[in-house]
């Protein structure tokens, strides 16, 4: 029942209108005194009416950005009780794993935020080279991005090698031959990285460049990679308007900010079902003190599985020249990667130079429209899963026993995808030793082929 007010008097706002009218006038003072101090409001109003394009593909970056916020959120909790000393980095992690509460959910959330941070980068960088969002005047965009691809890759490498496991010494020492490989001054980047022999100092060094060094590159990379696009930039338009002028779709806000957000919840989402239902290298049922060698059938993270797998095609061929032993089968793979990341780094002022096109670009290309972009990049895909490929089978490991003067059976071997005896392992790194040569150019052609039927259509 209402309550009864004085004839020509009118009734008193309640509480709850008093609260959203003085809160309403405090927001617009405050934007008032900004604006007249800062200039926000010309700066705002533009940018909230920019224009981004509706399709969902757009989308793929905003998965890496929201994952790489995930990836700094769980690392800093596990920083905390994270021990930088080679003698009890993995007691640490193992303590981490089955005593901190919560610390092996968010050892779970870290690793998937990873998985998703690269995998997502791979896809976006595969949506802008096949539709040509790289050419002029995106491409310093896109060697940002093509940066961020090789500083994910470095970074996840170095935090699978923090767990100091038999897993994590295999790589690394994988790695401390690469170095050691290098003519002239192979020993001395050796001995600078690991500070002396193997495994030396090397687990505090990684630790500051796993938590400060790439981290540091990446919170300054990935808002530029952001920033440049979205602020300073029109968006590519996906539909072929015909008028490189016009840009649709729909304004920042409230239209993409709304998209974002349910990105948001949905990255987010997804990396926390994974993290809770799929377990990944629960190498925490070991005991501390049960380290041994490293395992005969050791499997890397899929992370390092294009230089490991190139690593098992590549003959192990050796040379010498005035005595000295030139390690030429492993110079092979780092040459490989390396020139892949010049060349993709390069790609936009190679791609102008050979076909001469100096013109601005708002339109997107179907990638039938560009047959030898699109047959290019299916041939180095093809490449690179045949090099991926050894990665997911090892050789079947000789059975391992304990002497008598030593009770105790050694900590099991990580299973791998698919273990095979010697013979077979033979067999099989053979037929893609032949794979590596034959499948690239097939898909090439076919892929060329494809491409000019449907332009013609």
């Amino acid at each position: 029942m209402a309550t009864p007010t004085k004839p020509g008097r009118p009734s008193r706002p309640g509480r709850r209108a008093r609260f959203v009218a003085g809160s309403a006038k405090a927001g617009a003072d405050t934007a008032g005194y900004l604006d007249d101090r800062l200039g926000l409001g010309r700066w705002l109003r533009p940018n909230l009416r920019k224009l981004f394009p509706s399709h969902w593909s757009f989308l793929l970056g905003e998965l890496a950005l929201y994952s790489f916020v995930m990836l700094v959120l769980t690392g800093t909790f596990l920083t905390l009780f994270y021990k930088p000393n080679p003698d009890v980095a993995f007691a640490s992690v193992w303590e981490i794993s089955r005593e901190i509460r919560g610390g092996l959910l968010m050892r779970q959330l870290h690793h998937w935020s990873a998985t998703v941070f690269v995998l997502s980068i791979v896809a976006h960088l595969c949506r802008v080279y096949f539709t040509g969002a790289f050419r002029k005047p995106r491409e310093l965009t896109w060697m940002l991005g093509v940066l961020l691809f090789g500083l994910a890759l470095f970074e996840s490498f170095l935090g699978v090698s923090l767990q100091a496991d038999p897993l994590a010494y295999a790589g690394l020492r994988q790695a401390q031959g690469l170095l050691l490989s290098v003519p002239l001054v192979g020993t001395y980047l050796s001995a600078f990285v690991f500070d002396g022999a193997f495994p030396g100092n090397v687990i505090p060094r990684l630790f500051v460049t796993h938590v400060l060094l790439v981290p540091g590159i990446l919170l300054a990379v990935v808002p530029l990679h952001a920033l440049i696009l979205t602020w300073r930039q029109k968006h590519t338009e996906r539909r072929a308007t015909g008028d490189e002028r016009r840009v649709t779709g729909g304004p920042f806000f409230p239209y993409f900010a709304v998209k974002n957000g349910a990105t948001a919840l949905f990255t987010i989402a997804v990396i926390s079902l994974l993290a809770t239902f799929v377990m990944v290298n629960p190498f925490w049922r070991q005991e501390p003190g049960a380290l041994s060698s490293t395992p005969p059938s050791a499997q890397p993270f899929w992370y390092s599985g294009v230089l490991d797998g190139a690593l098992r095609l590549v003959p192990g061929w050796e040379i010498e020249i005035g005595g000295y032993p030139l390690m030429v089968g492993l110079w092979i793979p780092m040459l490989i990667l390396g020139g892949f990341f010049t060349v993709l780094f390069c790609y936009p002022f190679l791609e102008r130079r050979f076909t001469g096109d100096t013109r601005y670009h708002h339109l997107l290309d179907r990638p039938s429209q560009a047959p030898v972009r699109t047959a290019l990049g299916f041939a180095v895909i093809t490449f690179f899963l045949v090099l991926w490929a050894p990665m997911w089978v090892s050789e079947l490991p000789p059975v391992m026993r304990s002497a008598p003067a030593f009770p105790g059976q050694p900590p099991p071997v990580p299973p791998a995808l698919l273990t095979v005896p010697h013979d077979g392992y033979v067999l099989i790194i053979t037929v893609l030793r032949v794979a590596v040569f034959v499948l690239p150019p097939l898909a090439y052609a076919v892929a060329l082929a494809v491409c000019r039927r449907r332009s013609r259509t």
